[in-house]
């Protein structure tokens, strides 16, 4: 009988945390169906519907185990969302590790895998005598930015946004301060010293990080990681790992039937991911905007926030349509459907009408426009996605980023010249080819001699070596 190598998989609470590592453990046992992988699921309250339907339907050799949830009352009031999420798994690390025990008692564990925010849990490796492995979620350049961090801490006094020069990280394109991740912006807050804290975590403590990126998208950055005079762990490039096949639901299907009727690559994709949200006012702009571009669109609308990412850990009972501006519905009628708070956004990225996508530039939603070849608005809101504009715009050239007022709101003036742009006209026919480029280069990198493939097999050899399975 075939022996079977058993890993312990840990994400931080969210759903759009739990979707990049279920789908890179559906990926590793599809490729490789001697292992078997224990999901260990940390939560904030109840577990979000949303997470408890997408672990349904499970392949067999994977299981899920949800964690006792931590209550908000038992979270520090008023605090950064990321602060939340890691005290959530702070406060989960007693039941973790007697899951943890538990499983390894019964089948021995060759590595611990957890999520940026679930590293904590590694520490529990060495005791279990398994290897400890960070997925890491996003790109290549801003794991370099993380692992640099500590230098960059050193090097640099003050605030980065105060630096008049841009900032050089290995591996990337020169940042400017104000384009630096969330956590950095105030070096004396508490989110910004449980980041440093991580970075230097990560460094000292991590067998290997998995990162969903891929070669011919980030190849400066990943080859920062391989040099020899490197000291950072091992790094593995295994992406783009996305969510596969269709995700159409009933509350989906009136926009695909409206997407049937207009032409092939005419029609703008709006949103702002699971988690992003926006101010009325810039609601308003967005709105005009679109109307003024003359464009069609397809918009999913959330309730206002002054908070940017307010929908992340839950959603409001108030109906997004009642937001939009006096009129907005009659006069745009012909050009444009807007649908509240979600939509399938695998089938509408992959359908023919659809030409361009205003997106918050979360890495998910980068991956799954490269992998369908459409061209990006790069509209960032919190978190890393202003690294991540400044990839899509600068390095990669295939995305436009709208320029903001002094209030940090984008106008309907630049929002409309931004979507003409972008959807026609000689500058959109070069942007699109350099997508269509990228979206070949996505393809063959999971083929099966892949470039990511490839590199997948060498982690399942080090795991399965660990377990004495050659």
């Amino acid at each position: 009988m075939e022996k079977t190598t058993h890993i312990a998989v840990v994400p931080s609470p969210g759903f759009s945390h739990l979707i990049p590592i279920l789908e890179f453990s559906k990926r590793l046992v599809h490729l490789h169906r001697d292992f078997h992988v224990t999901f260990i699921i940390p939560s904030l309250e109840s577990p979000p519907p949303s997470s408890i339907a997408y672990l349904q339907n499970l392949p067999s050799n994977i299981q899920s185990i949800f964690l006792p949830p931590i209550s908000k009352q038992d979270l520090p009031q008023d605090s950064h969302l990321a602060i939340q999420i890691q005290v959530t798994v702070t406060k989960s690390l007693p039941s973790l590790w007697n899951e943890l025990k538990s499983l390894n008692s019964r089948s021995p564990l060759a590595a611990i895998v957890s999520d940026s925010f679930a590293s904590e849990v590694l520490g529990f490796a060495k005791e279990l005598n398994a290897l400890s492995f960070l997925y890491y979620p996003s790109n290549a350049s801003m794991l370099s930015f993380c692992l640099y961090l500590p230098t960059l801490h050193e090097e640099i006094s003050g605030e980065f946004r105060d630096v008049p020069e841009p900032i050089q990280i290995p591996g990337c394109l020169p940042l400017q301060g104000s384009d630096l991740p969330d956590p950095v912006e105030n070096r004396s807050n508490e989110y910004y010293k449980m980041f440093l804290q991580r970075s230097k975590r990560w460094l000292s403590t991590v067998d290997g990080l998995l990162v969903n990126s891929f070669k011919e998208m980030e190849e400066v950055a990943i080859r920062t990681f391989t040099q020899k005079e490197s000291s950072y762990p091992p790094v593995y490039p295994v992406g783009p790992i996305t969510r596969a096949g269709s995700d159409s639901e009933e509350n989906g299907s009136e926009c695909l039937k409206w997407l049937e009727n207009q032409p092939p690559n005419s029609v703008l994709y709006v949103s702002f991911g699971s988690g992003g949200t926006l101010s009325q006012e810039q609601i308003n702009e967005l709105a005009f905007g679109l109307e003024l571009s003359g464009q069609r669109f397809l918009w999913v609308l959330r309730a206002p926030s002054k908070s940017v990412n307010a929908a992340y850990l839950g959603s409001t009972n108030q109906n997004p349509l009642d937001f939009l501006p006096e009129g907005f519905f009659e006069r745009t009628k012909q050009q444009g459907f807007v649908i509240p708070s979600w939509a399938p956004q695998i089938s509408i990225l992959s359908h023919s009408s659809i030409g361009g996508f205003l997106c918050h530039c979360g890495w998910n939603s980068i991956l799954e426009s490269v992998q369908k070849g459409v061209p990006i608005i790069a509209w960032p809101l919190y978190a890393e996605q202003k690294m991540n504009a400044v990839l899509l715009t600068d390095g990669l050239k295939v995305a436009l980023r709208p320029k903001v007022n002094e209030n940090g709101i984008v106008e309907r003036e630049e929002i409309a010249k931004l979507v003409e742009s972008l959807m026609e006209g000689e500058k959109s026919e070069a942007i699109r080819k350099r997508m269509k480029d990228l979206k070949i280069a996505a393809a063959n990198a999971v083929k099966e001699d892949g470039s990511s493939t490839t590199t997948l097999s060498q982690v399942a050899l080090r795991w399965k070596t660990l377990n004495g399975v050659q």
